[in-house]
């Protein structure tokens, strides 16, 4: 017996069939015509990049134990890229000086990971990003929170079924140094502990708070702060609010896009102020969708020029899991709106004489590969989910007319060749 290779896809990668691709496609149609609404500009880049942007940007996380490394015959160390943020900011960083600036640019790149398969996660995804380029302004912070509400409208959330969780990592930094007492070298491990905070129970919190060094009292007094909401400003002090976006956006009509919450930090290395996670509020699926924040440094790595950015990455897993949950997912469109369908082998040029005609009209049409009984392409026609089948007979076709079947009611109509692409349509309307 020969031995033949699998068919299942890489562990941690998929398979899209032409059904969900037709939901995938749907789906990112609509968060297009948002951002592009919105004046943002479509990009891409290589999937391949220098191993060292990731190490220097990215976080350990990702550097050390998620990235997809090789050396190719040239010598040079490459990766697979995990994300985009540090390939738009190579861009951004080439381009400068022919951009006016601010920018507002997407992308829909897929990203490798070598993570553990899981709900959630898989080791290729695809992730749109939206970014602003070349502003400290506050308004910046407000155009992606109004984003975000408007991609998830577009979808058809509304907005009980998630909730934008915002914070600022300054005003967090404030909170331990001035309230918690946490000294400035323990700083980065307390980031990195409130990053975990609602994945751990409180035992373990208190016990990894201690192997940072953290006294009972402090670890007393962080659990406070992060639960504090908003009632924290009040805590900090005038300066470090006054020079905070986030601040300024509570304060605006925007402040009602969003929610206050100490305890989101995010856990890539760039963030440097804003970050925010939106999470699904369902008890089925209650977890962080998405996220971004503010990097006012990110193109250091390949300029002088200073260029603040702020912007978010959504990836595909996590939102098709949360359109199930709520039941907001497309179906699958059909395969064609109608089929042309030639009584005998001979007038198969006039089938596709029609076809033509019908896709000029904008529909989506086809005709039989292989010619079978006319029974038979009916039953194909119906299981494409066809709305209509243009019979070509041969008296038909002698006296300049074809046979339009609906196939919801089963009634035909006789029409003139050049009548069948309307007489579609208002069957498809």
């Amino acid at each position: 017996m020969p031995e033949y290779l699998p068919t299942a896809p890489t562990r941690g990668t998929r398979d899209f069939l032409p059904a969900e691709m037709s939901v995938r496609t749907q789906v990112f149609g609509h968060l297009y015509e948002v951002l592009e609404r919105r004046g943002f500009l479509r990009y891409d880049g290589p999937i391949l990049e220098p191993a060292e942007i990731y190490e220097a940007k990215s976080g350990q996380e990702i550097a050390d134990q998620q990235l997809y490394t090789l050396t190719d015959k040239g010598g040079r160390r490459l990766a697979l890229r995990p994300e985009m943020t540090p390939s738009v900011a190579r861009m951004i960083a080439g381009n400068a000086k022919s951009l006016s600036f601010p920018v507002r640019w997407y992308s829909h790149p897929n990203c490798h990971r070598y993570e553990k398969p899981q709900r959630g996660r898989v080791r290729e995804h695809w992730q749109i990003n939206a970014d602003i380029f070349g502003s400290d302004s506050a308004n910046c912070e407000i155009e992606i929170f109004e984003l975000v509400h408007d991609l998830m409208t577009a979808l058809g959330a509304t907005p009980d079924m998630f909730a934008v969780r915002v914070n600022d990592r300054n005003l967090l930094s404030s909170a331990l140094l001035d309230l918690v007492g946490v000294s400035p070298e323990h700083l980065a491990q307390v980031f990195a502990l409130v990053d975990r905070w609602e994945k751990l129970d409180s035992e373990k919190l208190a016990e990894s708070a201690a192997e940072i060094g953290l006294s009972d009292k402090q670890f007393k007094k962080l659990t406070e702060v992060l639960g504090a909401g908003t009632a924290l400003l009040d805590e900090l002090p005038e300066h470090v609010k006054e020079s905070s976006n986030l601040v300024k956006v509570l304060a605006s009509s925007a402040g009602s896009l969003v929610r206050f919450e100490p305890l989101i930090v995010r856990g890539l290395a760039y963030y440097t102020s804003t970050v925010f996670e939106v999470f699904d509020t369902s008890p089925e699926n209650r977890r962080a969708l998405f996220g971004g924040g503010r990097y006012s440094d990110l193109a250091s790595l390949f300029t002088p020029q200073q260029i603040p950015g702020i912007g978010f990455g959504m990836g595909d897993v996590t939102l098709m899991d949360f359109l199930e949950t709520h039941e907001l997912a497309p179906s699958p469109r059909s395969e064609v709106d109608v089929m042309v369908v030639p009584v005998v082998e001979e007038l198969s040029d006039a089938a596709r004489e029609v076809a033509t005609s019908l896709r000029r009209a904008g529909l989506r049409t086809s005709t039989p590969i292989e010619l079978r009984k006319l029974g038979k392409e009916l039953a194909r026609a119906d299981k494409a989910g066809a709305a209509a089948v243009v019979i070509v007979g041969q008296e038909d076709w002698a006296a300049g007319n074809v046979t339009v079947r609906s196939l919801a009611t089963r009634e035909q109509h006789q029409v003139p060749v050049a009548d069948a692409p309307a007489t579609v349509q208002s069957l498809l309307s």
